[in-house]
């Protein structure tokens, strides 16, 4: 039997490509093997979004390149963004690698690797046509089998400047709303706790299909249809986020009380030069409405430092903004230039001193807000879904509120009761750290 070694890089996005090449290969008659000396083929699905995801990929790819200098008989297979971002310029740069296959090849997966076992194949680089996943195609979860990410839309129609991914993944394409629910009714047989559902932008799953599809619409058939108790929303648009979405998620408890949000920054002069679709004063009317439609919602965002043209006076305004919406989790990054977008031509480009700087800032503001905003829970008594024992002990248990969404949010430290991964729990809160809760089961 042929075996094979999966390293998934970036986003959870990417992660449920991963997961569909490991169904579909294992389905095959493939071998999953967690040391790479015994693979016959090492796969790396990449990222390439930014430049740090780019070094990242070809740091792994070098790391696993070695096990076929050792093993000469090995491949080395390359999927993912990288490839169909750079396409065959790879091929010159990494010569170890046997096979290139872009984000269109995952449907592919099996055939493409039968082929390279069988010959060399004719050409180095694949670039399949555009793919959609659907429920016919198999799929082994790498996260806990009680929570998982499910991708309801490829691509992106939004032209944000400094975004790569329309030319990588190319347009808006959505899955119908009877596929999703299939897929949904399986993960819950399989014991699914919580749900994330996940696209490039939620808010606008379905503008490519008929005018009765959209958000709105998927998410009373997820009610109707299956009993998955917590369904987390990821990646909206907020310009997208309408009051009839906000009276939903009021009176209905299993959608979850959280939204991913990116607005990437606040000032209206780097907004209008990324090409995002609203100002200041829209952000500011957009908390004030979501927090009056559901009082207790956490609300996650991030924002870019540093594009081009940034100055002094807009980073003031972000750190104003901050301390006066003391948003609940707040992810800063870096703008990098990247090749092929359009700001990589904007002048006025900030230092990477300056990058780092700012950076630095934002996140020590939000550290102090967290600090400061997370007493608020104690006292109280809140669900909560056990992973299993803490990262950091085994002495206590670790799990996650609604509040807070799988790894890039904090955890609650449960140090009193016993319970079992997957179990939703209520937790009394007793102390606040700087990201994390704790407390015991009642």
């Amino acid at each position: 039997m042929a075996s094979f070694h999966l390293v998934s890089l970036g986003c959870a996005k990417n992660l449920v490509d991963s997961e569909v090449m490991l169904g579909l290969l294992q389905e095959g008659g493939w071998e999953l093997t967690d040391d790479p000396a015994l693979a016959s083929v090492l796969l790396i699905n990449t990222c390439g979004f930014i430049q740090p995801a780019v070094e990242e990929a070809v740091e792994v790819i070098l790391e696993m390149g070695a096990y076929k200098e050792d093993d000469p008989a090995k491949f080395l297979v390359v999927t993912g963004c990288l490839v169909q971002r750079y396409k065959s310029a790879l091929q010159d740069e990494l010569q170890e690698v046997d096979l290139f296959i872009g984000t269109e090849g995952v449907g592919d997966i099996v055939q493409l690797l039968d082929d390279l076992l069988q010959a060399t194949p004719v050409n180095k680089t694949v670039l399949p046509d555009r793919f959609l996943m659907d429920a016919s195609y198999a799929r082994t979860l790498s996260t806990p089998y009680f929570r998982s990410s499910v991708k309801i839309t490829e691509g992106c129609n939004n032209r944000c400047t400094y975004c790569m991914i329309p030319s990588i993944r190319g347009d808006l394409r959505s899955r119908q709303i009877p596929d999703i629910i299939t897929e949904l009714q399986g993960l819950e047989a399989n014991g699914l706790k919580e749900l994330s559902l996940i696209a490039q932008d939620l808010t606008a799953y379905g503008n490519d299909l008929d005018s009765d599809t959209n958000l709105l619409a998927l998410l009373k058939g997820i009610l109707e249809h299956t009993a998955i108790p917590w369904i987390r929303l990821m990646y909206l648009y907020p310009s997208g986020v309408g009051d009839e979405l906000l009276s939903l998620m009021q009176a209905e408890e299993r959608i979850l009380p959280y939204m991913d949000i990116p607005f990437q920054h606040v000032s209206d002069v780097v907004l209008k030069n990324m090409h995002r679709r609203y100002g200041y004063s829209d952000l500011c009317g957009f908390i004030e409405r979501v927090r009056k439609a559901v009082p207790d919602i956490a609300l996650r965002t991030t924002m870019m430092v540093g594009f081009p043209g940034e100055t002094e006076e807009d980073i003031k305004q972000l750190e104003t903004f901050l301390k006066e919406y003391r948003l609940d989790h707040v992810g800063v990054f870096a703008y990098t230039n990247e090749e092929g977008a359009l700001s990589e031509f904007y002048e006025e480009q900030c230092s990477e001193e300056v990058k780092e700087e700012r950076r630095t800032r934002i996140l020590e503001l939000q550290a102090t807000i967290s600090e400061e905003h997370l007493p608020k829970y104690v006292g109280l008594t809140i669900p909560v879904l056990v992973e299993g024992l803490s990262r950091e002990t085994d002495l206590l248990l670790e799990g996650r509120s609604v509040y807070q969404a799988p790894d890039i949010d904090g955890c609650v430290l449960i140090n009193d009761g016993v319970a079992n991964p997957g179990d939703i729990v209520q937790v009394q809160i007793t102390e606040a750290q700087i990201y994390d809760l704790v407390g015991g089961i009642v």
